[in-house]
Parts: C-alpha cells; sequence; structure tokens
C-alpha cells in the first residue's frame, strides 16, 4: 500500500477535543482474523437439524395472535388455546432462502452508511442497561442526560459504526420515551438510529420521525433500512406480543431486525454449549421465519448472546470461557445458513477494573475469531448488563481502535523493507533519526486513546494517573468539545413540533 493510500484510510485520530497528525478512518472495516471452530461441521448439521426438530415436533410458544396467523397461512400447526406454533422445516428453509445476505443499513450521509455481510466487522456500544456510571457523579439510574451524553460519545467514535440501544433513560415517561430517543439520535449523531420495538404505536411514531428528518416518502423509506431494531425471544421457546410484534412491524416497513436470542447456560438455556445452542438457533430461526413471512426479503440478521451462570449465585457470567466458545458455534451456524449475524461480548465486573477489561477482551475475541459481523456491548458494558460506564468506553475504545488497526492491511512494499535505513544506519547505531524514520514518525504507528507509555518517573511528573482516571478527562472532553452532524434546521424545527404536538396529546404507551 502506498503512502498516499495510507494517508487516505486515515482521517483523523480521537484523542478527546485533540488533534493529532495521524489521521485514520474506522468506518469500513473488513475481518482479518481467522475463523476458528468450536465443532466439526458434521456437529453443526446436527445442531442445525436438532433445532429444526425441536421447532416442528415441540414447537414455539407465540403470544401475538397475529403472528400465529401469519404462520398458520404458511403452514404451521397452530393451537391458539396452548398458543403454541409447531413450524415445519421446509417453512424454516423456505424464510430462509428469503432473508437477504447482505444489508446495507444507510446513515444520515453516505459516509456513515454500513455493509452488513459476512466477512465485515461493525463494532456497537454497550445497550439496553438501567444505570450509567462515571468516576465523577458515581453509579446512577439511567437519564435522559445520560443517554444523550452517550449518544454523543458513540457519534465521535468512528470505531463504533453503529449505535446500541445505550440505556434507558428512566426519568423520561415510558410513553414520551421513543419521542426523547429518537430525537437525541437524530440531531447529536448522523449513523443510523436505534428504535425500541415496543408495539405497534411508537414503532410507527418512531418510523415516521426518521423517515421525515432524512426527507424521505414513505416508499424511499419502507426500499432501504434507515433503522433497526434487536428483538430477543423470551427464553426457552417463547416470543412475546411486543417482540414478536416488532417482527413484523419493521419487516413491513423495511426496516431491520437482528434476532437475538439471549440464553444463559444452566439458567433459561441447557447447561452445555451445544443444548444452549440448539435452543438458541431453534429460536432465532423461528423469529427469522416470522419476519420473513411479514415480508419476504425484509432485512434481517442471525443473532445470539450465549453465555453461561454462575452455578453458585445464578448471577450471569460473561468473558468466560463457555461464553467464547458458544461465539464460536454461533459463527458455524451463522455461516451454515449463511445469513451475516450478530455476537456479543460483555463484562459481568462492577467496575471499570482489570477484571471487567479481560471479561470484555475475551468476549470480544470469541467474536472477532467467530466471524461475527456485528459485535454489540463491545465497549461500556458492565455488571451483565445493569450498567453503561463511561471510563468503561473510553478505556474498551482503546481496543476496538487496536482491532480496527488491524483491519488495514500492512505493507511490505520495497519502500517498507527500508533497505535505505539499513545502509544508512551502521553496526551498533539507531534509527530515530535517518531519513526513513523522519518520513514516517509522525504517521507510521497507531496513537494511544487511553494509555500512556511514559516511564515512571515521568507518570510520576504528569500526576499519576492510572488507565480509568485518564479516561474521565477523555470523555469530558469530547462532550466539551461538543461535536455535532450538520442538521436541516427545518427539519430539526418540524421534529420538534412534532413530538410538542405529539407529547402534549400524551405519547403512545408501550404495548405489552
Amino acid at each position: 500500500m502506498s503512502d498516499q493510500t495510507k494517508s487516505r484510510r486515515r482521517k483523523r485520530a480521537p484523542r478527546g477535543a485533540e488533534a493529532h497528525h495521524r489521521q485514520i478512518d474506522y468506518t469500513e472495516l473488513r475481518s482479518p482474523f481467522p475463523i476458528m471452530k468450536a465443532f466439526s461441521d458434521d456437529r453443526i448439521a446436527a445442531i442445525h437439524t436438532a433445532a429444526l426438530n425441536l421447532l416442528e415436533t415441540a414447537g414455539i410458544k407465540v403470544l401475538l395472535p397475529e403472528a400465529r396467523q401469519i404462520l398458520k397461512s404458511a403452514g404451521a400447526s397452530v393451537d391458539d388455546e396452548s398458543q403454541m406454533v409447531r413450524i415445519g422445516r421446509e417453512i424454516v428453509r423456505a424464510a430462509l432462502a428469503t432473508a437477504p445476505r447482505r444489508v446495507v443499513m444507510k446513515g444520515g450521509r453516505p459516509e456513515r452508511d454500513v455493509t452488513l455481510e459476512l466477512g465485515r466487522l461493525v463494532f456497537q456500544p454497550g445497550g439496553g442497561t438501567p444505570h450509567a456510571s462515571d468516576r465523577l457523579r458515581g453509579r446512577r439510574p439511567g437519564t435522559g442526560r445520560d443517554f444523550r451524553e452517550l449518544v454523543q460519545l458513540t457519534h465521535h467514535f468512528d470505531a463504533l459504526q453503529m449505535v446500541s440501544a445505550l440505556l434507558e433513560p428512566q426519568d423520561i415517561a415510558p410513553s414520551l420515551r421513543h419521542y426523547f430517543m429518537i430525537e437525541a439520535q437524530l440531531t447529536l449523531m448522523d449513523k443510523s438510529p436505534f428504535v425500541y420495538g415496543r408495539g405497534s404505536p411508537q414503532v410507527r411514531e418512531s418510523f415516521e420521525m426518521i423517515r421525515d428528518f432524512r426527507g424521505l416518502s414513505d416508499a424511499a423509506f419502507a426500499a432501504e433500512p434507515w433503522s433497526y431494531t434487536v428483538i430477543n425471544t423470551n427464553s426457552p421457546r417463547q416470543i412475546d406480543i411486543p417482540m414478536a410484534q416488532g417482527l413484523i412491524d419493521f419487516a413491513r416497513h423495511g426496516q431491520m431486525v437482528i434476532v437475538t436470542p439471549f440464553t444463559l447456560m444452566g439458567a433459561m438455556a441447557p447447561i452445555t454449549v451445544a443444548g444452549a445452542m440448539t435452543l438458541s438457533h431453534a429460536e432465532a430461526l423461528a423469529a427469522i421465519t416470522l419476519n420473513q413471512l411479514a415480508l419476504p426479503g425484509a432485512p434481517v440478521l442471525y443473532g445470539t448472546f450465549t453465555s453461561n451462570v454462575d452455578m453458585k449465585s445464578g448471577a450471569p457470567a460473561f468473558g468466560t470461557p463457555e461464553h467464547f466458545t458458544a461465539s464460536l458455534v454461533a459463527g458455524q451456524l451463522a455461516r451454515h445458513i449463511g445469513l451475516p449475524w450478530r455476537c456479543a461480548s460483555g463484562a459481568a465486573g462492577a467496575a471499570a477494573d482489570a477484571q471487567a477489561a479481560n471479561e470484555t477482551q475475551f468476549g470480544l475475541w470469541g467474536c472477532l475469531l467467530s466471524g461475527a459481523t456485528v459485535v454489540i456491548h463491545a465497549a461500556g458494558w458492565l455488571e451483565g448488563g445493569l450498567t453503561l460506564g463511561y471510563e468503561k468506553l473510553i478505556t474498551d475504545m482503546e481496543v476496538l481502535q487496536m482491532v480496527a488497526e488491524l483491519c488495514t492491511p500492512t505493507s511490505a512494499a520495497d519502500a517498507e523493507l527500508a533497505l535505505d535505513a539499513l545502509a544508512e544506519v551502521q553496526p551498533g547505531g539507531h534509527f530515530f533519526g535517518c531519513a526513513h524514520t523522519m518520513e514516517r514518525y509522525q504517521t507510521q504507528f497507531y496513537q494511544p486513546l487511553v494509555a500512556d507509555w511514559s516511564n515512571y518517573g515521568r507518570w510520576q511528573e504528569t500526576g499519576s494517573q492510572n488507565a480509568t482516571e485518564r479516561a474521565t478527562g477523555i470523555w469530558q472532553g469530547i462532550l466539551a468539545a461538543g461535536k455535532r452532524p450538520g442538521t436541516d434546521p427545518a427539519r430539526v424545527a418540524a421534529l420538534h413540533a412534532y413530538i410538542t404536538r405529539r407529547s402534549a396529546e400524551g405519547g403512545a404507551p408501550p404495548e405489552s
């Protein structure tokens, strides 16, 4: 790769609000990592067959009558009294045949579009937490202020190509929360927004806000995915009313669904990796089938989040060997059915310490070596999803940016062999001042976001701060800089007018 090509790929390097000479671009990543297998191909085929058998014989409980009717019309056996649905394997196979192998999520500008297919690599921050924490304000119930700040932090980092649900602003009434969350995402970032699937009224209004803010017609909005949601099944073997409705509503509006059973080994899934993944796979296949029956070809991703529990306390554990292995199996199953897919990292640790860092990184490597397309909970997740930590998000971003660097091929062209430098520097000399070094020293190496490479004496002179303490200053600097995307004032005004009017009318309570 030429120096000119490298320069084009590196557009900026974030460290708080500071500017650096070295420029980077982490917006479009392809995974360079070899795929690791947990099971042989024949055992993966056996898990897939077992999942089909489970759906066909034991079935899955579907609480939404409309969803049961859609499945019944496709030939599934439905018992409305028990709400059990048995889905034949041919129905599942037909649905998988219509599911797209490539999805392009639309951002607020073309540079923010994200391609989702096998071989791509996309990171999301931690999502769905009820609490926030940082060193200055402590652990607290999530607020609207926290949500807006976390949207700004997500916008800042190109290595977070997509946003997640982040946290629940619990000081906002549930009937108004979707207005607040959509407004923050549309005005504070230009990445594809997340929409909760909490009943048709809230979903429909969220779509209307996104459609109008992007300046789209109904047809243009439905033609491409401008937003997405995550649909979690209720393990074992149940799809509740809001989740089933979300599978239908998002499909019919052409918006993306990431189907993600949350299966904890030993709790709501069998205690073995193979058993848990059989259940997870069956639930994912059932949800994808409903989604595709609602609209064949609707954008959908296969997903999994499978780890184990601490059998002494029952508490969820993450970043464990079992979590890692389950991710590998999920990747094999995703490739078996040919769909792009979503995996998850995460941490059980309660603080931004070595335990939480180790758990997140070990879980992340399970995702990377399994060939995940999307990795959620890649930054900031604490307490098994109860808290999103500001310092944890920053320190995790160091790892994600280094992974992103590995996605950029390293050149071994003639100039990179440094023969001129080897000729210039005599035995016993050094390369600090040679021409080859001087031409490259400002842009050659990754510049750390959090890490301090000073020696002990220099570290003491500058305050003896550890990484977590340095992370506080970094997120403060990002928020103080207040970087926001360019927006059309007329569309912002129209969005605010819509929210004011609908809020005065009582909003839209979530359906349960």
